[in-house]
């Protein structure tokens, strides 16, 4: 099967930044002393409320796995567990007002982290870049 040299070339591009971005998310967690899933965490419930099922599948965890993230996060002051209304077994996690403070600081260091990685884009690029990966990596969160 032979690949189209333009198909291989945007997919070790897509490779190369992930990479890239990947590096720079870790290097950030760690300055903060947490982990880069734990990063993850807080991005996703900065404007998301899920189940614990739906965080531990929106990050491809197990259940058990994401326990121990809400759990320590929680320590923290960071995350709250929420009754879900009209059913009493369900749970959904929330950030305190402290976790949306420390998830909004890191959001801002974030965007800083990679302004450098667009800046030589125009905007027609960036738009058609978001738009492409957009379409492409649909996980829910």
């Amino acid at each position: 099967m032979s690949i189209d040299p333009e198909d291989l070339a945007l997919r070790d591009a897509l490779v190369r930044s992930s990479f890239e971005v990947m590096g720079r998310l870790s290097r950030l967690a760690a300055e903060e002393g947490m982990s880069l899933t734990q990063l993850r965490v807080l991005g996703v419930l900065r404007d998301r409320r899920p189940r614990m099922a739906e965080l531990a599948q929106g990050l491809g965890l197990d259940r058990s796995s994401v326990t121990g993230l809400i759990d320590r996060a929680q320590a923290k002051g960071l995350v709250e567990r929420v009754a879900e209304e009209g059913d009493g077994r369900g749970v959904r996690v929330v950030l305190t007002a402290e976790g949306q403070r420390v998830a909004a600081l890191l959001a801002d260091r974030v965007s800083e982290l990679l302004a450098d990685a667009v800046a030589p884009l125009s905007p027609a690029m960036k738009r058609s870049l978001r738009e492409g990966l957009e379409a492409t990596f649909v996980s829910g969160f």
